[in-house]
């Protein structure tokens, strides 16, 4: 049986904390709130939740630090900013410091659930939930085993790979960098002087598994000027 998704809610309006859990508990997560800064960031740090839920505007620490910190120790928790400011700095600055996305005050319901629902979606929790992939007409790999079929061919995988292809997969309608994959994968800090070659060999191994022919890759293809692109059909 699946486990539930947990959702960590930090918003000090006591009426909107207590409506966003019950809203939440209703469609199936399992829900922890948290009244004010001090709070949130305590429960976010220490805690595993799929998707944070963060107001910016709270007592002790403001939702902006809290973010930068909890970005600081996991870059790919998922992270919605509930905020009340509409300055266009105000939203920057928590997009920049690495929210997934934000929902301004007052929200609709019913929006702020499908916003949710598709950030877990992106997100690794989101991939990891639905088990496999399944690439082209033959390929298939089981992300929680690490393990998968290329027609009757078994195959292994390490996490990194996996990861790799997670990404390249939520990713499918457009070319990936070799920077992102590195950011994205690996976790390195954006202003870095990247060594791609890295992902070069990561990607050489995985077609030699996924490909009928790696010489002549179908799926895991090479966009000229622009990075790798994964074909899902």
């Amino acid at each position: 049986m699946n486990r539930k998704l947990r959702l960590l809610v930090v918003e000090d309006e006591a009426a909107i904390r207590i409506g966003l859990r019950d809203v939440f508990v209703f469609h199936g997560y399992e829900v922890e709130t948290a009244a004010d800064g001090r709070e949130g960031l305590r429960k976010a740090l220490s805690g595993t939740f799929d998707l944070v839920l963060l107001d910016l505007m709270l007592p002790g620490i403001d939702g902006f630090e809290i973010c930068n910190r909890i970005r600081a120790q996991d870059p790919e928790q998922p992270i919605i900013l509930l905020t009340a400011k509409t300055a266009d700095e105000d939203i920057i600055q928590g997009l920049t410091l690495g929210a997934d996305d934000y929902v301004t005050k007052p929200f609709s319901v019913a929006q702020l659930v499908l916003r949710v629902q598709a950030v877990l979606r992106r997100s690794r929790v989101g991939m990891a939930e639905q088990g496999r992939l399944y690439l082209g007409p033959d390929v298939m790999v089981d992300v929680r085993s690490l393990s998968g079929q290329r027609g009757p061919v078994a195959l292994s995988f390490t996490r990194r790979e996996v990861e790799i292809l997670q990404h390249l997969h939520a990713s499918s309608e457009r070319a990936v960098s070799r920077e992102e994959l590195l950011t994205k994968v690996w976790g390195y800090a954006r202003n870095l002087d990247l060594e791609t070659r890295t992902v070069d060999i990561h990607i050489a191994k995985l077609r030699r598994k996924i490909e009928s022919d790696p010489s002549d890759p179908r799926l895991l293809v090479t966009v000229r000027g622009a990075g790798y692109r994964l074909l899902r059909d």
